[in-house]
């Protein structure tokens, strides 16, 4: 059995120490995705899109709102 020197020898357990660090991140990355994409299938399901139903608030914007409810071919 070789004797290793302590330069290899401390360089692998680096190497072990930053491969452990690399797995917990990508199982939490793993897990972060499967809930945000859980949370978006019963979002849809519970309420349909949100973006359809979204209105502003008129308060954070600059200019009023104009709804004008003629379509735009008799509007001329």
């Amino acid at each position: 059995m070789e004797k290793c020197n302590k330069a290899a020898c401390c360089c692998k357990k680096i190497m072990k120490v930053v491969g452990i660090i690399l797995a917990i991140a990508a199982a939490a990355a793993a897990v972060y995705f499967l809930i945000k994409k859980i949370k978006e299938k019963k979002a849809l399901a519970a309420g349909g899109d949100d973006l359809e139903s979204y209105v502003p608030c008129s308060c954070e914007l600059d200019e009023p709102i104009v709804v004008d409810d003629a379509p735009a071919d008799e509007a001329e």
